[in-house]
């Protein structure tokens, strides 16, 4: 059958650089392993070096290839394609393109493989001796990542998932596919849209920097593999830039993700612990302590075996990670995991194939690893620094035992059940890991390596530990931090936390005067243990003194207590209605559609009640896709410099449908009650020419207003004040209403003079009542947490900048 609008030619080319990529990598990595294992003398190690730089030139110019091609079928909105078709929308906004582009599995490993390709590219032209057994790593990787694009079957098993499907050879049953201008069908012609939570600005700029991050992991990787093969250890000077630049960028994607949360997902903050911020946080952490022993090796000739342990775990967990987050295994357990492909044990074997050679080389070489048998000094600052990495691999395997509990269940037929309260259960450990780490940055630093005198690190340290003990206790004491949520233990381990924090920033600024003499150029990793610290602080802050100001006073409970939501911690408000909410009277003032985000905008209005502030913020809902029903909630924030006011709709109810309810008229004389369905309604008077009513009448004119009060059944007091004016003979009648009730009242006439009877016209409508339920949280001091991320990275690169020349210039 010959399909109608169909543009086959640029999924043809995309194909055809997925296969030419698969096999340029396996050559590659072929080129490259023979050329490692040609001594380096030999002239035929330059030939397959020469070859295997030709072929990783074609595995570039095929990754390139791969990925134009699919974006540009996701841009120009090709639906006969799957990928594009399942990924992106005619309506979705231009500036989330990228976003479609690695929304799905296939997409984020084509961005992995081209920032291999572009480490390769420097590894290449700086890594000298190094480059044959280096490259064959990252080829083998390539060659990894491009069989998760290929989508061939091979013996009755499917490699890889093929981006460039067709819509009707994916699915090719539906009957649809009967029709020759199947494009042309609403459903297919729109597009199965961007997944909304991704909607944001944040998930344009997080997974490039975020796939940066898990690539470089691989470059200290490829050097230990390296260093193992040729049993030279020569390359632990060349990979430390290369873990701090790995350490820095991994750790702006991990807390660009956590600012993404915080702009797009309701659990009320940064992190809550969700296993796919685990799964790259483990790695991370790793890589860190890694850096550290390597650090002690090039300095004292101690922890080279942990150096190679950690680099190798380091980019293991990475895999790791990415079978979490790919298989579908956390699909009940993450709000951003990814769908089964059906590729759990290819994914699986990626992980293994790496893994077990690796550990095996590992143990083989290890009796042959340098190891100093001296014990190490308990004054020296290798000592502490290795302390320190253990404290951090221990914090690693924790996290990523937890975060594994999905994959247990899977692997033995368990059923352990997370816990209660999963934020919690990481705390109460992680909070005395994060004591123990914020005290070694402190005081590390003053030990000299080998030996130090007493004295000497007694003179040094004193004065920092006194500020920080004053510090820390001034906001300990005047800082109003009483968290009893998890009992007064608890509560104390946080107070020791804020010293620890405060202690490493105070230190590590005072060792870059005290003992660097101001000397900014060497002072890398006391800026990045500087930030280090102040990410600590703002974390306990916090979170420890985050406040709900949200507490229901209205006493209406829209939904029902879940584990997400607690009615008690929501506040409703009415449309046009001002609502006590602590310290601020609250108004839902309006509402907007916006068809070009297709996102409705709720404007409320913040007045505090001593009249020195006042702020509007505009939190938006969008309407779920993807199989999801409801909508997604996207909080705002008022940003102070010491604080952050964060909201989020929780519940909302848009009434447009026509108003049916009709007056039931009632007659009543001051004095009286009448009842409605929620309460009752009191006549306490009549007024004559009210002067609060005065704009609406002229003179001349007589006017009657009604005081009345609406009492609902639980309590709450609303004053309403119906009213009529006549001229002559003509008569205005002017209705009031009360929206949190959905009640209208009118007065309609006075019905008998003599003896003072009325009559008014009662109306419940749900037609007026448009209402919003917010969830608002006080974060006291978050910006030391955000200011922190911004000097740890600082920090990270002037220690790259410090070592770049020698690691990657020198002529070994």
């Amino acid at each position: 059958m010959q399909y109608n609008g169909e543009h086959l030619l640029p999924g043809q080319i995309g194909h055809f650089f997925s296969i030419l990529s698969l096999v340029a990598s396996l050559v590659a990595t072929i080129a490259y392993f023979n050329a490692a294992r040609i001594p380096d003398l030999q002239s035929d190690k330059q030939s397959w070096i020469k070859l295997a730089r030709v072929v990783f030139l074609i595995e570039t110019i095929s990754v390139l290839g791969v990925f134009f091609s699919l974006y540009y079928i996701i841009y120009n909105h090709y639906f006969e394609y799957f990928y594009a078709w399942n990924h992106s929308s005619r309506s979705l906004q231009l500036k989330y393109i990228l976003s479609c582009f690695w929304e799905g599995s296939e997409g984020s490993f084509l961005l992995w493989s081209f920032w291999h390709c572009v480490l390769g590219w420097i590894l290449i032209k700086t890594s000298k001796t190094w480059e044959a057994g280096v490259m064959t790593v990252i080829s083998f990787a390539q060659f990894c990542l491009a069989s998760m694009l290929i989508g061939i079957y091979f013996f009755g098993y499917k490699v890889g998932s093929n981006p460039f499907i067709l819509w009707r050879q994916q699915m090719p049953d539906i009957p649809i596919f009967s029709d020759p201008n199947y494009l042309q069908l609403p459903r297919i012609h729109e597009g199965n849209d961007l997944n909304t939570l991704l909607q944001n600005y944040w998930m344009v700029i997080h997974p490039p920097v975020l796939f940066l991050g898990f690539a470089s992991t691989i470059v200290p990787f490829a050097y230990a593999i390296a260093g193992l093969y040729k049993k030279d250890h020569s390359w632990i000077k060349i990979s430390l830039p290369w873990a701090a630049f790995s350490g820095a960028v991994l750790g702006t994607g991990i807390m660009m993700g956590a600012a993404w949360a915080y702009e797009s997902l309701s659990f009320g903050g940064y992190w809550a612990w969700d296993p796919v911020e685990n799964a790259s946080l483990v790695p991370w952490i790793v890589m860190i302590a890694g850096l550290h022993t390597n650090l002690i090796y090039k300095s004292t000739g101690y922890s080279l075996r942990s150096t190679y342990l950690f680099y190798i775990l380091g980019f293991i967990l990475v895999l790791y990670s990415t079978f979490l987050t790919r298989s579908g295994i956390l699909g009940d357990t993450s709000v951003h995991a990814f769908t089964d492909l059906g590729m759990n044990v290819q994914l699986l074997l990626f992980v293994l194939v790496f893994l077990i050679p690796a550990l095996v080389l590992y143990f083989l070489c290890y009796k042959k690893i340098p190891a100093i048998q001296k014990e190490e000094n308990t004054y020296s600052r290798e000592f502490w620094m290795f302390i320190g990495a253990l404290v951090l691999f221990l914090a690693a395997i924790i996290i990523a035992a937890k975060t594994s509990v999905p994959v247990y269940n899977k692997l033995f037929g368990t059923n352990i059940a997370p816990p209660e309260d999963p934020e919690f259960s990481f705390n109460q450990v992680q909070i005395f890991i994060l004591i123990i780490i914020g005290i070694l940055t402190a005081v590390t630093q003053y030990f000299k390596y080998k030996s130090t005198p007493e004295k000497y690190f007694g003179k040094k340290i004193l004065w920092p530990t006194v500020a920080a003990l004053l510090v820390g206790s001034a906001i300990c004491i005047w800082g109003n931090i009483h968290y009893n949520k998890q009992g007064i233990g608890f509560l104390v381990a946080i107070y020791v936390g804020i010293y620890a924090a405060i202690y490493s920033i105070i230190a590590n600024a005072a060792y870059i005067w005290i003992v660097l003499k101001g000397k900014l150029k060497v002072a890398g990793a006391s800026v990045a243990h500087v930030g280090f610290g102040m990410i600590l602080l703002g974390v306990l802050i916090s979170s420890s003194k985050k406040e709900v100001l949200s507490w229901n006073t209205t006493g209406i409970a829209v939904f029902k207590k879940d584990k997400k939501e607690d009615p008690a911690e929501n506040i409703t408000l009415f449309k046009g209605v001002a609502t006590d909410m602590g310290k601020y009277m609250v108004t839902y003032v309006q509402d907007t559609l916006n068809p070009k985000d297709r996102k409705r905008y709720y404007e409320i209005d913040f007045k505090a009640k001593n009249g020195k502030e006042q702020f509007k913020v505009y939190p938006d809902i969008i309407k779920n896709n993807k199989g999801m029903e409801g909508f997604s909630p996207n909080p705002d924030s008022k940003h102070y410099w010491n604080r952050d006011i964060f909201v989020y709709i929780s519940s909302f109810q848009q009434n447009d449908q026509a108003d049916t309810a009709t007056f039931k008229n009632i007659a009543i004389k001051p004095g009286d009650t009448t009842f409605y369905s929620n309460g009752m309604l009191i006549l306490n008077k009549v007024q004559v020419n009210p002067e609060s009513q005065k704009d609406k009448f002229k003179n001349g004119e007589t006017a009657l207003f009604l005081d009345m009060t609406a009492i609902t059944k639980d309590g709450r007091r609303y004053p309403i004040t119906p009213g009529i004016v006549i001229d002559n003979n003509d008569l205005i009648n002017y209705p009031d209403s009360v929206k949190a009730q959905s009640l209208i009242v009118k007065f309609n006439k006075v019905s008998n003079p003599q003896d003072g009877k009325l009559e008014i016209g009662v109306r419940e409508s749900g037609a007026i009542t448009d209402l919003v339920t917010l969830k608002v949280y006080e974060f006291p001091m978050i910006n030391i947490l955000w200011l922190g991320i911004v000097v740890m990275v600082v920090g990270f690169f002037m220690s790259i900048y410090q070592r770049i020349r020698p690691a990657f210039f020198s002529k070994e």
